[in-house]
């Protein structure tokens, strides 16, 4: 099976992806893996990988693209002073453990289970920011000890079994505990790195390329993505950022609950068909 060669869209398409992948980063913190899933996903398909193989591998190839697109929007975020580095502390470790816990259970079980866990994570956020927008937070502040290191543990786990940076899953949070908006993405993307680096780690050790896995497959990480990606991530990733801090926080949420519903409404009829 050939990836790639002679196919000029799918390329453009990879391309593409990369460029829209990092603004996103950079505007709502979520390391770009809430396209990239999808995108791979189908692009996977079409080279006749079966559904399940192709969103174990997309989830993989997602986090170690999110690596270096975290490091391009941490910068960006920090140098405007909307990364909470007291928060990170605080999170890290909790973080890793349901980071670990979560990605390896990825090598364990089928695809599809992925499939409709990524679909429910993004609807289910969308909806929340959607219906929530412009109005006040659920809570005063965020809770105590133990349950940020249950929300921690939590965003490790999930973000890793579906690819994403955390940003998905922490903004929301965040916010509904009445944190500041660009103060949550620009803390998003910090966490999408402790995410994703052993997240990637552990599928490209640990993970056992599926026997229909496209050319370039090691572990669970497909590195012909990943190289026609990246780039385009890094380098467009400090655009998103600046768009961000130009935005309002009401925009900051349309945006993102409009991308997330369309993504999560996709990938849960793609279970039907």
């Amino acid at each position: 099976m050939e990836f790639l060669s002679n196919n000029t869209s799918t390329l453009i398409a990879l391309i593409a992806t990369g460029a829209f992948a990092g603004i996103l980063a950079g505007l709502l913190g979520v390391g770009g893996g809430i396209v990239i899933v999808p995108v791979l996903f189908f692009v996977f398909q079409s080279f006749g990988v079966s559904p399940e193989s192709a969103m174990v591998i997309a989830t993989a190839t997602s986090l170690a693209t999110i690596i270096p697109t975290s490091i391009s929007s941490i910068r960006s975020h920090n140098q405007k002073g909307n990364v909470d580095f007291d928060l990170l502390k605080r999170w890290a470790v909790f973080i890793f453990i349901g980071v670990l816990a979560g990605s390896w259970l990825v090598t364990r079980i089928n695809g599809t289970w992925l499939t409709g866990l990524f679909g429910v994570i993004a609807t289910l956020s969308a909806l929340n920011m959607m219906f929530r927008t412009g109005k006040s937070a659920l809570f005063q502040s965020l809770p105590g000890k133990a349950g940020q290191a249950t929300m921690s543990t939590s965003i490790g786990f999930f973000s890793s079994m579906v690819g994403i940076g955390g940003g998905t899953i922490s903004v929301p949070l965040l916010t509904l505990c009445n944190y500041p908006a660009h103060k949550a993405v620009g803390t998003a993307a910090a966490i999408g790195l402790i995410i994703s680096l052993p997240g990637a780690a552990t599928m490209l050790i640990l993970g056992q390329s599926p026997a229909d896995a496209p050319v370039g497959t090691f572990g669970l990480v497909n590195l012909v993505a990943f190289l026609c990606i990246v780039p385009l991530t890094v380098l467009f990733a400090p655009v998103g950022a600046s768009l961000a801090a130009k935005l309002d926080a009401t925009k900051l949420k349309k945006v993102f609950s409009i991308v997330l519903l369309i993504t999560g409404m996709r990938m849960l009829i793609q279970l039907f068909l």
